[in-house]
């Protein structure tokens, strides 16, 4: 990777939606070598993928919490069967595995309180393996998706 992919990738970071001619434009290259190095980006996993960044709050999700994990069993079936498991429920926008305790967190998001909480008692609550969960709530997102540093 060199400086010409740095720029495209961070062109791209700032605006998905660039047409081939606006990115070529910007990184100072013809259509074609352009193209070429942004399909070998997207074919080494550079670029993962292209999304709409959604605001939470516009769509009713004026909930966030922070939820610590920590697993009463860490063998290799109970840590897949939890991982499948929350994998599965939407309001996990991520989930990490951390060493030490606890052993996961997880940023969750809901309409409200009462939403949030048949959420934590019918679905984290009983999630493989779970021995406690822990939440705190987010006052204020500070910094949001920001982009890589290359």
């Amino acid at each position: 990777m060199d400086d010409v992919d740095r720029k495209i990738l961070a062109e791209l970071q700032r605006d998905g939606r660039l047409t081939l001619t606006e990115l070529a434009e910007r990184v100072r290259l013809s259509i074609s070598p352009c193209h070429r190095r942004l399909r070998a980006l997207e074919r080494s996993g550079a670029i993962t993928g292209y999304h709409a960044r959604l605001d939470a709050g516009a769509l009713g999700l004026t909930f966030e919490a922070l939820v610590f994990v920590t697993m009463r069993y860490e063998d290799r079936e109970t840590v897949a069967a939890f991982e499948q498991a929350l994998a599965e429920i939407p309001n996990v926008l991520q989930a990490q595995r951390l060493f030490g305790d606890p052993d996961y967190l997880l940023r969750v998001v809901a309409r409200d309180l009462a939403a949030y909480r048949r959420l934590y008692d019918e679905r984290l609550a009983t999630l493989p393996g779970v021995q406690r969960l822990s939440s705190t709530l987010v006052m204020k997102s500070v910094v949001e998706t920001r982009p890589l540093p290359l």
